[in-house]
This record gives C-alpha cells, sequence and structure tokens, in this order.
C-alpha cells in the first residue's frame, strides 16, 4: 500500500464528522435514486402481475363478436349459457368455464353501501381447486367456500377494511338481482390482484348463476385445450363458430395488459420522469457536498505538494477516499432507498387509491445502479475539484482563507438567460398545438428550464436575493447581512444547495396545476352542463326497475329524465350510445354546434367528434342494428354538439329508437340496455336539501341508487383525481424530504468551512443568537430562493401540459395560488427548521480554538 494510500485512509478516518456528513451526502442523493426506482418498479410489476394471473389456466376465450374481453361489459349480448356443454363434449376440450360475474353493491359492517371510487366492486362464483382452468383454484384463507344461496366469500383485504369478517352477515344487490338479497360472509380468500380499494365476493355456482346472469347468457366462456395446442383449438372454434370471437388465452393476457399499460401512460409518464430526477438530485447533492469537502483541504493537499506529492498523486488520493465514501453511502442509501419505497407503498395501499397492493420489487439492476451511480458520481464530483486543487501551487492554497471561488457570473447568466429564451418560445408553440406535438414541447422546454437553473442559476442569486438581503439587514441587523452575505458570497454553492428544492417543489407547481385544472374542467362542466337539481346514478351500472316509480313519490320531485346506456351495430363497428327517455335538454346543457339539441322521434344527436370520424352531416341517415335480433332502425342526424369527456358524449336518440330496438323490455332482460342516469328535476320554490333527504331516505332499500347533487358530483370526481394522483404526491414527499435534508448537510458543512470566520465573529462581540439567527436567515433565504424557481417553472411547466392534453378533457387551466403560496411560506419554515442543528453547532464554535485553526 502507498504511502499517499494510507494516508487517504487514514485522513477518511481522521475526520470522522466529515467524514460522516459526506457520506450522508451520497446516501442523500443514492437513495432518492434506490427510492424512486424501487418505488416506479414495484408498481410496474404489480400491475405486470395482474396481466400474467389474468385468465389464468385460459387456453381459449369464446365471446361476442366486437367485445373487448379485456374489459367486458354488462351491456354485452354474451354468448348461450347452453354453449358451454356444447364445448365440454369436445374431444379436444378438456375443462370448460363459462364467466358468470358483474358488478355488486353493498354494505360494509357499519351498514353503509360501499362505493366505487376508485377500484370496482365485483363478484363472481366461487371456482375450488378441481372446478377452475386455474389449477391453484381459489385459496380460502378463512372459513370455507360458499355452498348455499346465502353464502358468501370476499377478499381478505376487502373482509379487513370492510370489517366483514368470517361470520358477518350483509346485503348485497347485483345488476341481475331483482332485489336485496341477504348474504353471510362464510370465508376469506386470497388473490393476486387485491388492492388497497378491491373489492370482490364469490358466490356459490346456483347462486351465481341467479344473481350475475340472465340464466340463458354469458359474457364469455373460457377452455382449457386437451391433446391440441391453445391455437389449434382456437383455429378450429372460429372455422365452426364465425359468429363468435375466438381468442387465445395469450391474446387475452396481451389485450388485457395493453388495456392496462393505456390506462397507466398518464402515470408511467411521470414514473419515468422522478426516476430522471431522482438521478439530477443524487448527483447534484453529491457535488455539492465534495466540491465544499475538496475546497475545506486545500491547505492539507497543499502540504502534501510542499513535501513532493505530484499532481497525479494529490488527485488520486482524492479519487481514492471518494471511491470509499462513494462505494459505501451506496450501499446505505440502497438500504435507505427500499424502507422510503416501503414506507410510500404502505401509505398509498392505506390511502386506498387502487394501485395493487404488491410486495417491494428490488431487481438486480437497481441495486447495481444505485451502488455504481452512487461510486461515480461520487468520484466525478471530487475528482473536478480535485484536479484544480492538484493544479493550484501550494503557496496560494495555503494562503485560501475561504473555499469560495470568485467567477465571472455574466457567461453563465448568458447561456442561462439563452435557454430560458428557448425553453420560453416553446412553451408558446406548446400553447398553439395540441397533442404529441405539444406534449414534446413542452417535456423539451422543461429540460431546457433545468438546465438553466443549473447553469444560469448563480447568476440569479444576487439580482434575486439582493433586495430581500437588504431588508434582512434591515430588520435583523448584522445577522440579517450576515446571513444574506453567506448566501451571496457562493452563488454557485447556493444554487446548488436550492436545485433538490427547485425539482421538487417544480414537480408540486406541475401536478397542482394538473390537478386544480382537472378538479376546474370538472366544476365548470357541472356548472354549465347539469341544469338538473339531482343526478341518480348506481354503483352496480344497472338501476332497479322501480327506481322511477319510487322517485315519483318524493314530494318536491316535478320530473326525470332517464340516461340509457344503449349499444349497437353501425357498420362493422360495435358502438355505445346513450338512449334518452325524457327531454334532454331540461335536464342537461349541450353545448350545440348545429341543429336540434333534443334527438326527437326518429332523430340522433351525435358529437362533432364522432360525426367527424364517420363523415355524419346534420340530415345523414344512420343505421342502427340491434344486438339482440340484427333488426335495423335507420335515424337522421339531427344535431352536433361539443363533446364532455366523462360526462355525456357519443351519439344520442330517444326512446321510440331504443324501444325499435330492443322492444318490450326485451334488451333490458337481456342485459343490454340499463339505465345509467337519472336526471331529477325539482318543483320551483323547493327546499332542495329536504328533497335530497327524502330521495335518499326512499332510494334507500335499493341500495343500488344513489343521489347527487351538484356538488356532490364535483366531489365525486375530486375524489377520483385525488386518487389518480397520490401516487406523485407520495414521490413528491420523497424529493422535498431529500432536498430539505440535503439543505442540512450542506450548512452542516458549511458551518465546518467557515468555522474559523464564525470564531473571529464570536471573538470581536457576536452573540451566539446572532450566529444561529444568520444561519435561520441564510437557511431560509436558499429554500426562499429554490422554492421560488420551482413554482415558477413548474406552473408554466404545468399549465403547457394542461393546453397539451385538452384533446384529453381538460378544457380549463387553473394555477393552484393556494398552494403556491403555502409552498414559499413553507419553504421559509422548512429552511429554519433545516438549519436548527448547524445554527447550534455554528453557535457553539470556540472563538480562539477557531482562530487558532486558521
Amino acid at each position: 500500500m502507498s504511502g499517499l494510500t494510507q494516508v487517504a485512509l487514514r485522513n477518511l478516518l481522521a475526520h470522522k464528522g466529515r467524514l460522516l456528513m459526506t457520506v450522508v451526502s451520497v446516501v442523500l442523493g443514492t437513495s432518492f435514486i434506490a427510492g424512486s426506482l424501487v418505488f416506479t418498479g414495484t408498481l410496474s410489476r404489480a400491475f405486470d402481475g395482474l396481466s400474467a394471473n389474468t385468465a389464468k389456466g385460459v387456453d381459449v376465450r369464446v365471446s361476442p363478436e366486437g367485445i373487448d374481453t379485456a374489459a367486458p361489459t354488462e351491456s354485452s349480448p354474451g354468448v348461450p349459457l347452453g354453449l358451454a356443454g356444447t364445448l365440454a363434449a369436445r374431444g379436444d376440450v378438456r375443462a370448460v368455464q363459462p364467466a358468470v360475474t358483474g358488478t355488486v353493491a353493498l354494505r360494509d359492517g357499519r351498514g353503509k353501501v360501499v362505493q366505487q371510487v376508485t377500484s370496482p366492486v365485483t363478484g363472481g362464483e366461487y371456482l375450488a381447486a378441481g372446478h377452475s382452468l386455474d389449477p391453484a383454484g381459489t385459496p380460502i384463507v378463512t372459513g370455507h367456500a360458499p355452498q348455499g344461496p346465502g353464502e358468501m366469500v370476499i377478499n381478505s383485504g376487502a373482509a379487513a377494511r370492510l370489517d366483514l369478517p368470517t361470520g358477518a352477515t350483509t346485503q348485497v344487490v347485483t345488476g341481475r338481482s331483482a332485489g336485496v338479497t341477504t348474504m353471510k360472509v362464510v370465508g376469506t380468500y386470497s388473490t393476486a390482484a387485491d388492492t388497497g380499494a378491491y373489492v370482490n365476493v364469490l358466490f356459490a355456482h346456483d347462486t351465481a348463476v341467479r344473481l350475475l346472469s340472465n340464466g340463458t347468457t354469458v359474457p364469455y366462456i373460457d377452455l382449457a385445450a386437451k391433446g391440441v395446442s391453445a391455437q389449434q383449438l382456437s383455429d378450429a372454434l372460429a372455422k365452426q363458430y364465425p359468429q363468435y370471437q375466438v381468442q387465445t388465452g395469450d391474446q387475452v393476457r396481451a389485450a388485457y395488459k395493453d388495456q392496462v399499460d393505456k390506462g397507466l401512460t398518464f402515470i408511467n409518464y411521470f414514473l419515468i420522469m422522478f426516476g430522471v430526477i431522482g438521478l439530477l438530485v443524487g448527483v447534484c447533492i453529491i457535488y455539492n457536498t465534495f466540491s465544499m469537502i475538496v475546497a475545506q483541504r486545500l491547505k492539507e493537499l497543499a502540504l502534501l505538494r510542499a513535501i513532493g506529492a505530484s499532481r497525479g498523486q494529490v488527485r488520486n488520493s482524492v479519487v481514492l477516499e471518494a471511491v470509499v465514501v462513494g462505494l459505501l453511502g451506496g450501499v446505505i442509501g440502497l438500504g435507505v432507498g427500499i424502507g422510503l419505497a416501503y414506507l410510500l407503498r404502505w401509505g398509498v395501499n392505506k390511502w386506498g387509491s387502487g394501485f395493487p397492493d404488491a410486495g417491494l420489487t428490488v431487481s438486480w439492476w437497481v441495486v447495481v445502479t444505485v451502488i455504481v451511480v452512487g461510486a461515480v458520481v461520487t468520484v466525478a464530483s471530487a475528482l473536478i475539484p480535485a484536479i484544480r486543487a492538484a493544479r493550484t501551487p501550494p503557496v496560494a492554497a495555503m494562503r485560501e482563507q475561504d473555499g469560495a471561488r470568485s467567477t465571472d457570473l455574466t457567461a453563465r447568466g448568458a447561456v442561462g438567460f439563452g435557454l430560458t429564451v428557448n425553453a420560453v418560445a416553446l412553451l408558446f408553440v406548446a400553447s398553439t398545438t395540441i397533442g404529441t406535438g405539444s406534449a414534446i414541447c413542452v417535456g423539451v422546454s422543461g429540460f431546457a428550464l433545468v438546465l438553466a437553473v443549473i447553469v444560469g442559476g448563480p447568476a440569479m442569486v444576487e439580482p434575486v436575493l439582493g433586495r430581500i438581503g437588504r431588508w434582512l439587514t434591515a430588520t435583523y441587523g448584522a445577522a440579517g447581512k450576515l446571513g444574506a452575505t453567506n448566501v451571496a458570497r457562493n452563488p454557485q454553492r447556493t444554487t446548488a444547495t436550492a436545485f433538490a428544492l427547485v425539482i421538487g417543489v417544480g414537480m408540486v407547481g406541475i401536478i397542482g396545476t394538473l390537478g386544480s385544472s382537472m378538479h376546474k374542467t370538472v366544476d365548470q362542466r357541472v356548472d354549465t352542463g347539469m341544469r338538473s337539481t339531482f343526478v341518480l346514478q348506481s354503483p352496480v351500472g344497472v338501476m332497479p326497475a322501480d327506481t322511477v316509480s319510487t322517485i315519483k313519490n318524493v314530494q318536491g320531485v316535478s320530473g326525470e329524465t332517464v340516461q340509457y346506456v344503449l349499444p349497437a351495430k353501425v357498420g362493422d363497428d360495435r358502438m355505445t350510445g346513450i338512449g334518452v327517455d325524457g327531454t334532454l335538454s331540461d335536464s342537461f346543457h349541450l353545448d350545440r354546434v348545429a341543429g336540434d339539441v333534443d334527438p326527437g322521434p326518429g332523430g340522433m344527436l351525435v358529437d362533432q367528434d364522432t360525426a367527424a370520424k364517420h363523415g355524419w352531416q346534420i340530415g345523414s341517415k344512420v343505421t342502427l342494428v340491434s344486438l339482440l335480433d340484427g333488426s335495423p332502425v335507420t335515424v337522421d342526424v339531427t344535431g352536433t354538439y361539443v363533446p364532455q369527456p366523462n360526462l355525456i358524449t357519443g351519439w344520442i336518440v330517444d326512446s321510440s329508437v331504443m324501444n325499435r330496438l330492443y322492444p318490450s323490455g326485451k334488451g333490458a332482460t337481456a342485459g343490454l340496455i340499463a339505465p345509467l342516469n337519472i336526471w331529477v328535476n325539482t318543483t320551483p320554490g323547493a327546499d332542495q336539501a329536504s328533497v335530497k333527504a327524502a330521495l335518499q331516505k326512499a332510494l334507500d332499500p335499493l341500495m343500488t341508487v344513489q343521489v347527487f347533487d351538484q356538488q356532490g358530483v364535483k366531489d365525486q370526481a375530486a375524489t377520483m383525481i385525488t386518487s389518480l394522483l397520490g401516487v406523485l404526491y407520495a414521490l413528491l414527499a420523497l424529493a422535498i424530504v431529500i432536498a430539505v435534508l440535503g439543505i442540512v448537510n450542506t450548512l452542516a458543512l458549511s458551518v465546518v468551512e467557515r468555522r474559523r470566520e464564525i470564531g473571529m465573529l464570536r471573538a470581536t462581540g457576536m452573540l451566539r443568537a446572532q450566529v444561529r439567527r444568520s444561519i435561520y436567515l441564510e437557511s431560509a433565504l436558499i429554500s426562499v430562493f429554490g422554492a421560488a424557481l420551482g413554482l415558477v417553472i413548474g406552473v408554466a411547466i404545468g399549465a403547457a401540459m394542461v393546453h397539451a392534453l385538452r384533446n384529453q378533457g381538460l378544457s380549463a387551466i387553473e394555477v393552484p395560488w393556494t398552494t403556491v403560496l403555502y409552498m414559499l411560506a413553507g419553504s421559509a419554515v422548512v429552511g429554519v427548521i433545516a438549519a436548527v442543528l448547524p445554527a447550534i453547532r455554528a453557535a457553539h464554535t470556540p472563538p480562539l480554538a477557531a482562530i487558532a485553526e486558521g
């Protein structure tokens, strides 16, 4: 072992405090990277697991033509239940499993109806190992399998959350049942699909058929092959039954995965972004710390040069220390990051966001990435200042009193300004386009703004904080002046310290703007679109037949318009439209483009996007074909309107057309049509609160009907939006915690670096309280600086993203000003909290000892 190697290792052990703070910086950086990668990898693997467990054991699925079997609906013509017996008799079929499934409403252990908000409440048939295509069957955890007509089992997660343990009694209503059925929970079971909000109940075969099917058809039939491959069986059945859709199990699973991936596209973009952010923040914290450490050791390194060490030896000794610190910090950071990911997963599941509940996934590449990044970034962070230190003449280095460097910031400011101008230009381009092109412009502009902060941020410190610094001097005297001076003295370090907060708070601005804009869009649509006083909806998707007659007897109700789900074939496509029984314009406002605002007998309204897609115009004749018997009904396009996603879109016909497609209630019997919403109007002068209470009381025995006023519709949408953004806010919490810890660590190192200066101030009469106050003010300034930059960037990017998503239904841009103000004020408070320990240490600096060390 060479002499300088020994010096390097002994130097690490001799300065344990400095070693600890250096390792902490690497731990902070790598733990953010590890936490982000493990958490996002866990979510990704959990959803992949759901896909893998879908249609488990299924070789072939037979379903109605044109139905998405990855998400079959109850408004489907289905396949005859009798076909299952015919298929079971084939020699190339080992087992047959008709799908008996549907949505369910049930009461929890406190008697409250379980709401479908973030995850569905479903029911199905219990299948033991010998009867299921899945060899494992449905494993019972407690109790036993359902056997009689009044028995059911429920997934374990839902049983615990809903207070429905084995032995409990509840009430159940399904889309097919004629009324409320009392059920006893006889057991709980485990499933890979269990999530924080998922609810699924299973019944014995006869009960499931009675409650969840019409007794003649099922959504699809699954098969297991015998003696042939899945593809061979699929080909044979497709040839024999051309009227049905025949898919292999692999095709069904792939379709389900595609559907999940599409649904998660929005989330995935942010998860990838957080991985990149984790890397940026980690690199910044580590580089900032090591730059300070090497700057503090200039005299020590100069002494090595003076006694004969070469530049390369000095540089290599620093690099060796960095390798040791990087590897140690990377390993510890990996462990801390895994712990943080566990806490995030626990919090998200506790929140009931509807994301799959699965164990942590720590991939080998995550382990390697975190440790390698920790080592490489630490070495790179140490190498640049080490080279600079090695090139500094020994005598000059020994005269250095401070690690700060006076640097001409003009060039950095010019580059930062250029990047900002380009970013703003891209945001302007994004505001004039929609879709992919706009999204790309937003992404590139965001990257340019981050680079602008990295490069040009130091040039912004004095202009941004100078006025605040003068106010601090006037308010807090010497302590305020010292705090402001310390911030401005080394603008590179100030920017690097604040960078993690810039990123974290910037993401708060982006997601806060997105969330506020989503809320604003929904609120505007409800305020302008909903003319009725109340809307009735069903958590099972189907309302009891006597719902309308029930509300007619409620005092204060003047009328209702029933909105039906109405499937039909248009040409070769299966489409789902809306059937209206009543006057639509009395209950709902449509933004008319052309023609009428009510379809009228034999007419059809259609939103402008659907009309453009199919080439329909006012007066166009469209033939709708019944899915029940194939009978055609021709209608005239009488009007077009602006679509309102999540409220009303597609084509709309009145009850006369609906009854011609599915006469005498046959559509309802077959499960093809069902009331989706009932818009309820009240008599003039009626007390809305009293009418709502009366409606709820009258409908409570039906269980499946919920009453919402305009605010209730908004609140329901707000719950879904909050759940959607919950995982992103969890990651943001991680980013901000790491940023604050980074500030603490940098301030602690800064105190060490300024030990002689603080000692001189104490020796000349500065009180301990004044020293502490100066550190508090310095930290608060850094925090406010980072938060202000982050919010400006975040709100700008968030507003541009909302515009880019206009074709996805976002129509209003809303800046969360309350959140912005709270974040700015909170950042100052956080800065003071982050400075507590460094300030106490600075205040207790012994004056004479500190001066002697200089």
